[in-house]
């Protein structure tokens, strides 16, 4: 049986959740990894983190059995071999506008024949005994398509070899395609948007790979599996904590009649605060 839990579901037929880690601490990662989630990401492209908290975090993270993985900074062959060496079983990159680059993402993933990653699995090789060539049909590379060249290049970059994947990104792809009509965000209703994201998982349904798209509520997550999405990331760490702090306060106000005090140093009347 596959070692890498998303492979299982999607051979099963079932959809991935996926849970996102942006805030660089091992206790949090342990958290998030043991509530439920087939598989979570680190972010080490936008989040508050760099490798060296990484490493603790997929070792915090190893006894939920969750599926680990990272989004990468960019396209860049050391920092993708070095996550994988440190357990990652997902990559996702972003910025892929084109099969080229595609091609050579995939090629960083793999080892030989199939690819041109270096041997040196440091800490894969003592959480994953027997680590080794097998890796090539375990580790999944996952696409951004996030700008108007990637949108072009869609149905070419859907049909690289070895791509597993497109990871869509909702607020650069609207960035990347909107030309600053509208602002980014997760969960898009426009017409136009819903028509491209339901458009990505067609092209990628056509070209026998998964769709992947990252929401911000459980209820955009679900719809989007409707529409032939198999793995939806819902929410992450810093947004979820947000909510969870807010709602809380929120309710202490409303049950109390209290409210917020004004921040320290700010002038309580006649001025700004």
């Amino acid at each position: 049986m596959s070692i890498n839990k998303v492979k299982t579901l999607w051979a099963e037929g079932k959809p991935v959740l996926h849970g996102w880690l942006s805030i660089g601490n091992p206790f949090t990662a342990e958290i998030m990894a043991a509530q439920g989630y087939d598989a979570i990401s680190i972010d080490i492209q936008h989040g508050a983190l760099d490798y060296s908290a990484v490493l603790p975090m997929f070792q915090a993270m190893r006894a939920s059995g969750v599926t680990i993985g990272a989004r990468v900074p960019w396209l860049e062959p050391g920092i993708i071999m070095k996550a994988l060496d440190a357990g990652a079983m997902n990559i996702i990159c972003p910025m892929i506008n084109t099969a080229e680059q595609a091609a050579e993402f995939v090629s960083y993933m793999r080892y030989p024949p199939y690819g041109q990653r270096s041997f040196g699995p440091t800490r894969a090789g003592v959480a994953l005994p027997g680590y080794g060539l097998g890796m090539n049909s375990e580790v999944l590379a996952l696409a951004m398509i996030e700008t108007a060249e990637g949108v072009a290049n869609l149905d070419a970059i859907a049909a690289t070899p070895g791509l597993d994947g497109i990871y869509v990104g909702p607020a650069d792809l609207t960035l990347g395609t909107q030309e600053g009509r509208l602002a980014p965000g997760f969960d898009r209703e426009e017409p136009e948007m819903i028509e491209l994201i339901q458009h990505i998982a067609k092209v990628c349904e056509k070209n026998g790979i998964k769709a992947c798209l990252h929401c911000g509520t459980p209820e955009y997550a679900a719809k989007a599996a409707g529409w032939g999405y198999s793995l939806t990331t819902v929410s992450g760490d810093t947004r979820l904590l947000a909510g969870a702090a807010a709602a809380s306060v929120k309710r202490f106000r409303d049950l109390t009649g209290t409210q917020e005090a004004p921040a320290a140093g700010a002038v309580s009347k006649g001025g700004a605060y």
